[in-house]
């Protein structure tokens, strides 16, 4: 008798870092980065800043992208396509308003790694994994100061999402170690983190480590 096929297991959840969105002090802040890569398996650097110039942009990109990939972590630029091609970075956060998965795609080439932001919608998340997003991002889940958000997903969306699509999925939006597992559990491939990282009284690094309790505790 045939034995039933086995559901692959999936790989635990890991951490993806998104910066602040202003580094008034760029060599102080690398500093940081490193201590924080350190202290834990962190997947992607999300480099996402708001209101500065290209010139500012790039010159974080410059300062960020060694440190981020001397330890493997793909360094990610947040809604400019055409700066991430232009900075080598391994690939770009698109919004939805911002440029189109199929715009980025085009200016990033075939092996950029390319996200899109879906809100609380299976829906938009859908229409991203059939035009080619390497992963979605859904939030936010929790209250955050970071940015501005009107939607409010249910973790049950993350569940849904791994019971029937490959594509992976990125949490975002108010996480701390002490909520991360609950969505890594529910299914979170990945768990955007920013504020709880960057502003913890401890510092960065002792933040991302238990964060990594964290998710150790919900993989186990």
């Amino acid at each position: 008798m045939a034995k039933p096929p086995v559901a692959p297991v999936r790989p635990p959840c890991r951490l993806y870092l998104i910066t602040p969105p202003s580094i008034p002090d760029l060599p102080a802040f690398a500093r940081d980065l490193e201590e924080a890569l350190g202290a834990g398996d962190v997947a992607a650097l999300q480099i996402r800043l708001k209101g500065v110039g290209d010139a500012e942009v790039l010159a974080a990109v410059a300062a960020l992208k060694p440190v981020a990939q001397a330890r493997g972590v793909a360094v990610i630029l947040n809604d400019r396509p055409d700066l991430a091609a232009r900075s080598g970075c391994d690939g770009v956060h698109v919004g939805q308003g911002d440029a189109p998965y199929a715009e980025a795609r085009r200016t990033m080439g075939p092996d950029a790694m390319i996200g899109v932001t879906c809100h609380d919608s299976r829906e938009l998340a859908m229409d991203a994994a059939e035009a080619g997003a390497d992963y979605v991002a859904f939030g936010a889940f929790f209250a955050t100061e970071t940015k501005a958000t009107t939607h409010r997903p249910d973790p049950e969306i993350l569940t849904i999402w791994q019971e029937t699509v490959e594509t992976p999925c990125v949490a975002i939006g108010g996480i701390d170690a002490g909520n991360a597992a609950v969505l890594a559990k529910a299914g979170a491939d990945f768990v955007a983190v920013s504020s709880a990282v960057w502003s913890h009284p401890a510092g960065p690094a002792e933040s991302v480590r238990a964060l990594m309790a964290a998710l150790d505790a919900a993989a186990a």
